[in-house]
């Protein structure tokens, strides 16, 4: 009897209050062949891929990924049932790439990513094809109240491998980076605030002087017409 077939067919039910996070990271590698193909125009060769973030087998918990290309290619839809969860093609240009995740629980309804595939690049050894160009980006599947099915396989994950787990973009330098800009840029609005307030403050001490000096010289005025 097939684990899904266990829990039956509402999947065991919801868990509520329960979310289960599983970052992944999806894009694309590309090298450039260093001039046009002949045959057929391409220019580069290129791979699509979802992978997840930390060294986990995805197939606990996902059916297939389905990439859907650009109508020019032969068969657009390519789908991929097992990890690694990608695939590999040649063109001469770039296009949005749709990724939709199919979940092995029937009722956990599957997500849609989208990539613009990337393939140039103006650092100089990606140009001459002596370095790969990379495009991936970090993201987050987030199940909310999960069935008991589906938090059962999220947490049957085992290691994809016994080796050392890298991506080929440090996503812990970017998300440093990234705060870092973040409280750069607090400070900055914080301090353009207040000088900003300031400003104000200043101008309302001056319209307000301005307004004595009108009052004094309207009552003046009226004091020369009387006599």
């Amino acid at each position: 009897m097939s684990v899904v077939t266990e829990f039956g067919p509402d999947s065991g039910g919801r868990i509520k209050g329960l979310t289960i996070v599983k970052p992944i990271v999806y894009g694309n590698v590309a090298r450039y062949f260093g001039k046009k193909r002949e045959e057929d125009g391409h220019t580069h060769q290129w791979t699509v891929y979802v992978k997840p973030y930390h060294n986990e087998d995805m197939s606990a918990y996902i059916k297939k990924v389905h990439f859907k290309l650009h109508e020019s290619y032969n068969n657009p839809n390519r789908i991929v049932t097992k990890p690694p969860y990608e695939l590999t093609e040649t063109g001469w240009g770039e296009f949005e790439i749709t990724i939709k995740i199919y979940f092995n629980d029937p009722n956990e309804r599957p997500i849609t990513i989208y990539h613009i595939l990337k393939l140039f690049q103006t650092t100089p050894e990606i140009q001459v094809g002596k370095k790969n160009l990379v495009s991936e980006s970090y993201d987050e599947i987030i199940f909310q109240d999960p069935s008991a099915l589906m938090q059962h396989l999220l947490s049957s994950a085992k290691p994809l491998t016994s080796g050392v787990w890298r991506h080929e973009t440090d996503f812990e330098v970017k998300k440093e980076k990234a705060l870092k800009e973040i409280l750069e840029a607090r400070t900055k609005i914080r301090n353009e605030v207040q000088e900003f307030r300031e400003k104000l403050s200043l101008a309302k001490e001056t319209i307000a002087k301005f307004k004595e000096e009108i009052a004094k010289l309207t009552k003046n005025s009226n004091n020369l017409s009387v006599t």
